[in-house]
């Protein structure tokens, strides 16, 4: 793995209204990677996550049990609203395989199946700085990539212009297309369980086998 260096905070400001959690950034410039190395990254990204997340019970896992803890006390049941990162992993240990949807979001995917976290990718033009991570307010909802959805109680990253990721589905209005050149990719990390710098290690070594984009930039929020 890629050694682990210090992280710099993120080139705007991100306030923390929710204890507990530390937020990885890093800015993506879009690249050629052979559709082969991707579809080997999504296997490899599998057999990890089967590996490190199968052995006592995917609950019990540390990283699990931690994101639980931090999404009851946003005010969900994560059993209900599961993390993201633990419907994945969920549909891997049934035997699943990583789907191949672009090269950013497979990116994205691989590193949430291998850390066990929520992750996003983002495009930068509809991104508006500065960002706050809180719990959604009475009545919020947004337009996710399932459809509405509301966002009272739930973890929830917002921006200048509101809600722009949640760590369970993803905003429509902030999702890559074809046509995205920069974008950013922000891993949710539960403090306790999960060091920025090792997730940060985790996205090098992913985009060393699979260059799909230049990294040009990560940091770290808490």
């Amino acid at each position: 793995m890629t050694e682990l260096l210090p992280l710099d905070r993120p080139p705007f400001p991100v306030e923390h209204e929710l204890e507990g959690w530390e937020l990885l950034w890093a800015r993506l410039e879009t690249a050629t990677a052979r559709p082969e190395s991707i579809a080997e990254l999504r296997s490899e990204a599998g057999l990890i996550a089967r590996e490190r997340f199968a052995a006592d019970g995917l609950a019990s896992h540390p990283v699990i049990a931690e994101l639980r803890r931090l999404f009851r006390a946003a005010g969900t049941d994560p059993t209900r609203y599961r993390p993201s990162s633990e419907a994945l992993l969920r549909r891997l240990l049934k035997g699943d395989e990583l789907p191949a949807i672009s090269p950013l979001v497979d990116l994205n995917n691989c590193l949430s199946a291998r850390l066990g976290v929520p992750c996003c990718v983002m495009e930068e033009r509809a991104l508006e700085p500065p960002f706050v991570l809180r719990a959604g307010a009475p009545g919020e909802e947004y337009e996710s990539l399932k459809g509405p959805f509301r966002l009272e109680g739930r973890p929830l990253l917002v921006d200048a212009r509101g809600p722009c990721d949640a760590p369970i589905t993803g905003s429509d209005r902030v999702k890559v297309t074809g046509a995205t050149v920069r974008a950013w990719l922000v891993g949710y990390l539960p403090a306790s369980a999960v060091r920025a710098e090792t997730a940060a290690a985790e996205l090098h070594d992913l985009l060393d086998a699979a260059p799909v984009a230049r990294c040009e930039l990560v940091a770290a929020s808490r």
